[in-house]
């Protein structure tokens, strides 16, 4: 009795040692990699949207005269987009920025992107950023697949001293 346990057993091992060895590598867990929403890509591509294009200018002051013409303060200007719809999604397929001389500074967008509802998109002129002037401003095309009224915006912050001061303009639809 006592070797039919035994042999029992070492059966038992072998069948476990051979079950083992058959079984497949377990492959290491590879670390997950989680993006922060506003990383994401969120270019699109859409054909033949010229037809929904509507153009807005937002005047931007990069900086102001202070006392005499040459005297100058520089400002921090901050253009704000904001989707105001609770249900649609509003197209950005341009954002430029063009100084006094009505030169064209740069372009923020190589393909057009999207706001999702209530969401806003801020873009920074810095104060030591001089590229732009008193007169500079941003073209911005947009278009949304039903009618919405999205606000554009500019706040522009600077100071005089001790003194702190901002303002703001709106944009205004324009066409050619």
């Amino acid at each position: 009795m006592k070797k039919l346990k035994i042999s029992y057993l070492l059966l038992g091992s072998v069948l476990l040692l051979l079950g083992n060895s058959c079984k497949q590598p377990v492959p290491k867990e590879q670390p997950v990699e989680v993006l922060d929403e506003h990383t994401l890509d969120r270019r699109i591509n859409i054909a033949s949207i010229d037809s929904l294009i509507r153009e807005v200018y937002v005047p931007i002051y990069s900086d102001i005269y202070n006392q005499t013409r040459d005297s100058r303060t520089l400002l921090t200007a901050t253009l704000s987009i904001r989707n105001t719809s609770l249900k649609d999604s509003l197209f950005i397929s341009k954002i430029d920025y063009y100084n006094t001389e009505g030169n064209l500074v740069r372009s923020y967008l190589d393909q057009s992107i999207y706001l999702r509802p209530m969401e806003s998109i801020d873009y920074v002129i810095e104060q030591q950023d001089t590229s732009g002037g008193s007169g500079a401003n941003f073209l911005i095309d947009w278009y949304s697949k039903r009618p919405i009224t999205p606000m554009f915006q500019a706040v522009m912050v600077g100071g005089l001293g001790a003194q702190a001061f901002s303002f703001t303009t709106e944009g205004i639809e324009i066409s050619d």
